[in-house]
């Protein structure tokens, strides 16, 4: 079954006990993370990187640094989701290989004067990459007839270590992936739109 997405974004709920015993066909993995590779991104440079955790004895090692959430272990798929904070000067010329030669060198050197210096800016995009990245997964895996957790209860640098992350990298957040073991928890509220919605400016 599969929903569209105005559903699966009022289905959605953040799973906290998943169904050990599933197993995610990896077709249906693959097909999840191809689409959230066709989210946008600053300048095309695709500067978030999705870390499949697969090894069992690797996750129960993470879960340890996760304040034991299990989650991390009884989920179908874990997916950590890193930031490439120096995409975009690996080899730019790449994310304009099918535009035209002019086209293609306006934007290589648009990428590094926008960049070049600002490291802030840098570690920004891919703050931004992941977490337009992370609504797709979920989303997507909703649809599909998954459910998902959004996380960032760890110790970022524990985790580093574990995956051997790049010094260039920073992660960024988990989307834990499978099948309820039970129902989520209804939705803790909804905030008036008056509160969240502004128009023009806040005064």
């Amino acid at each position: 079954m599969t929903l569209d997405v105005a559903s699966a974004i009022l289905a959605r709920r953040a799973t906290k006990v998943f169904d050990a015993e599933h197993r995610m066909p990896e077709e249906d993995l693959e097909t999840i993370l191809g689409l959230a590779r066709r989210m946008p991104t600053a300048f095309n440079i695709q500067n978030w990187r999705f870390v499949v955790v697969k090894d069992t004895e690797l996750r129960h090692e993470i879960r340890k640094v996760a304040w034991d959430q299990p989650q991390v272990t009884d989920a179908s798929a874990l997916l950590i989701l890193c930031a490439d904070i120096r995409a975009w000067e690996k080899s730019p010329a790449r994310y304009w290989e099918n535009a035209e030669p002019d086209t293609r060198e306006m934007m290589v050197g648009a990428i590094d004067q926008y960049y070049r210096g600002r490291e802030q800016v840098q570690r920004d995009e891919g703050m931004r990459s992941c977490g337009m990245a992370a609504g797709a997964i979920m989303l997507l895996a909703q649809s599909m007839g998954y459910t998902t957790c959004p996380m960032d209860g760890f110790d970022f640098d524990a985790v580093g270590k574990l995956i051997h992350l790049p010094e260039d990298h920073e992660i960024v957040m988990f989307v834990a992936l499978g099948k309820p073991a039970k129902e989520p928890y209804p939705t803790g509220g909804i905030l008036p739109a008056s509160e969240i919605i502004i128009r023009n400016t806040f005064s």
